[in-house]
């Protein structure tokens, strides 16, 4: 409308009533509030006055914030009268409203429930809500989290995204949620379970509880049957496909009242708990025999009682036997010496005998005497039962037949005797003697217990049995060279050594004791000179030569040495008397005239010695001139 009287257009005629809510802008004088003035669109003058359209618009959200440009009075038409509608919604109407345009689709039950039953003033808690004038007449301030409209079903007890476990389709079944994802993912027999045997609706409250739910240990649902005996770690045993499928391979059976050891780490599980009783009454473990039948029928036994079997074996296995040499010490054969480190089956043999059980091994054989295991070695040389009075436990060599029981026989070993190796003499192989004569009857051992102890047999006799004193008359044990024979003695052999003859070395008249000795007197030796002593010791003549050639060849033997010598030296001729013995006598001066003067060689003479007969007795035969009457 144009005023008249006025300099510029002051005022249009208005095209309509305002709708009820723009009734406080009716009358022309506040065309201009919507309107604006110059620069001004009538877009920004409605952004003035509803701010919590400008809000969207700032942070693009909701329709206004993503359909920006526009005109307000495109969707929003103005002056037709009090009740006429300000949004127009299109030909669709409300109900056609594609509510994609606002960025956030209808789906599922949302597409069927009427726009008022989410747009109420309860549910509008968005920040845009504290500037919307009139609530109930808004459609902004919708939050898109579920919880804005629906009650926390859950309180709080999942994150707030329903969507990552329910869709519009339906709160159940929660069809977006997949246990694989959560901390505790569904296996085995778990997969089964219905959903409220885990979340029950716990009275009063009548909800069911999702978390948060202690799934831990097993025991946190399900009953502990072995009483906390073994432990809380149920999976540490059992697999989510059942409680009656054991994992063998992580079962740790030491946790048990029972611990596995030794051959039983092999055995499988059913062998002790079948199908029934590994879930039922548990088996006997308190002794051997609730397993293993008695393998021995009753036969071993300790101190007259029967023995479980682990009293001589453990879990390594029957074979080994851990009744050790110590404990058989105890019993009424102790082991000792080699005895204790012979197999036990050397003794315990097996026999085909059913009265020693399945084991079919003899555990207490006949042990009195040494031959009820060992061979008499010697035969019939010494009794079966005497074994140990040469034997000891420690080994059957050496003997404990020493130098000194030997002594008690007819034979004791002195000197080189005594560092002679028993074999040299007893055995099959006798250096330098000949061998045993039937050596069958010697045993097995081949051993002669039994030997003369005479010298010749094993020594041969060099004096060719002239001598039959016995060789230990004359010799030691320690060696034959030299002998005892000495002065003293030597008057046995029908010859006394007396005078020179004691200092005279035997050799000079025992040729034979001049040669290198023999390197062995046994009876094999290969050197076995004879020293037969057969120096003949009638007279003198028979060892010296006369030194008087035939003075006195009419005397007799030795008797005629004797007569003017004795036994210590042949000079002086100390027996002899000049007066008793010579046909002259010596008398006057002859008694100082020495032997030589008268007693001297003469040359030519065939004797080369000195003359002592037949010599002149005239006085001319020895003086010249006058006769010296002091002298005669």
């Amino acid at each position: 409308m144009i005023v008249s009287g006025t300099t510029r257009l002051s005022a249009q005629v208005s095209p309509g009533p305002l709708s009820r809510p723009h009734t406080s802008l009716e009358g022309n004088s506040n065309c201009l509030e919507c309107h604006g003035r110059g620069d001004d669109s009538i877009e920004e003058r409605c952004a003035a006055c509803h701010t919590e359209i400008a809000f969207q618009q700032r942070h693009r959200l909701g329709l206004h914030g993503t359909e920006t440009g526009g005109d307000c009075a495109s969707c929003h038409p103005e002056h037709a009268g009090l009740d006429f509608e300000l949004i127009d919604w299109g030909k669709p109407g409300l109900q056609g409203f594609d509510h994609i345009r606002t960025g956030w689709r209808l789906a599922g039950k949302h597409a069927n429930v009427t726009c008022r039953d989410c747009h109420r003033a309860e549910h509008q808690t968005a920040r845009v809500a504290g500037l919307v004038k009139r609530e109930d007449r808004s459609w902004l301030g919708l939050e898109r989290d579920c919880v804005a409209c629906h009650e926390d079903y859950h309180r709080d007890e999942l994150e707030d995204d329903c969507s990552a476990c329910h869709d519009p389709n339906g709160w159940r079944p929660a069809s977006r949620f997949d246990h694989e994802r959560s901390r505790y993912p569904l296996t085995g027999a778990h997969a089964e379970v219905e959903c409220a045997a885990c979340h029950p609706q716990p009275a009063p409250a009548g909800r069911a509880r999702f978390a948060p739910l202690a799934h831990a240990e097993c025991s946190d649902c399900h009953a502990d049957p072995h009483e906390n005996r073994l432990g809380a770690g149920c999976t540490g045993c059992h697999v989510t496909a059942g409680f009656r499928q054991i994992r063998q391979e992580r079962f740790d059976h030491a946790r048990t009242r029972y611990p596995l050891v030794g051959r039983h780490t092999s055995v499988s599980c059913e062998s002790c708990h079948d199908s029934v009783r590994a879930w039922g009454k548990r088996p006997r473990f308190d002794s051997c025999d609730a397993c293993h039948s008695d393998a021995h029928a009753g036969t071993a036994t300790i101190a007259a009682r029967p023995a479980d079997c682990g009293a001589c074996h453990d879990e390594t296995g029957f074979e080994k036997s851990t009744y050790t040499p110590e404990r058989h010490r105890a019993s009424s054969f102790p082991l000792d010496g080699k005895h204790a480190t012979v197999a036990c089956r050397s003794c315990h043999t097996r026999h085909d005998l059913s009265s020693l059980g399945d084991a079919r091994v003899q555990l207490r054989p006949a042990h009195a005497a040494c031959t009820d295991c060992h061979e008499n070695v010697h035969a019939a040389q010494v009794a079966e039962e005497s074994c140990e009075s040469c034997h000891s436990a420690a080994g059957w060599s050496p003997s404990t037949y020493d130098a000194a029981r030997h002594a008690e026989l007819d034979f004791a070993l002195h000197g080189a005797h005594s560092r002679v190796e028993c074999l040299n003499c007893h055995g099959t192989n006798r250096p330098g003697l000949p061998e045993h004569a039937d050596v069958d009857r010697l045993g097995s051992a081949r051993i002669a217990l039994s030997l003369a102890s005479e010298c010749r047999s094993c020594h041969f006799d060099p004096h060719d049995a002239r001598l039959d004193t016995g060789c230990v008359s004359c010799h030691v044990v320690d060696s034959f060279r030299p002998s005892l024979v000495d002065s003293s003695t030597h008057e046995t052999f029908d010859y006394e050594l007396a005078g020179a003859h004691r200092a005279t070395p035997c050799s000079d008249c025992h040729d034979e004791l001049s040669h290198p000795p023999a390197a062995s007197t046994l009876l094999l030796a290969q050197d076995t000179r004879p020293m037969t002593f057969e120096a003949e010791h009638e007279g003198c003549l028979d060892c010296h030569a006369s030194p008087h050639g035939d003075q006195f060849s009419g005397d007799s033997g030795a008797a005629a040495c004797v007569r003017c010598h004795d036994l210590e030296a042949f000079r002086p001729a100390s027996r002899f008397d000049h007066d008793r013995d010579a046909s002259f006598a010596l008398t006057g001066g002859h008694e100082a005239v020495p032997c030589a003067s008268c007693h001297r060689p003469r040359d030519g003479s065939s004797v080369g010695a000195v003359v002592y007969r037949p010599l002149p007795q005239d006085c001319r035969d020895c003086h010249t001139g006058p006769v010296d009457r002091g002298a005669g």
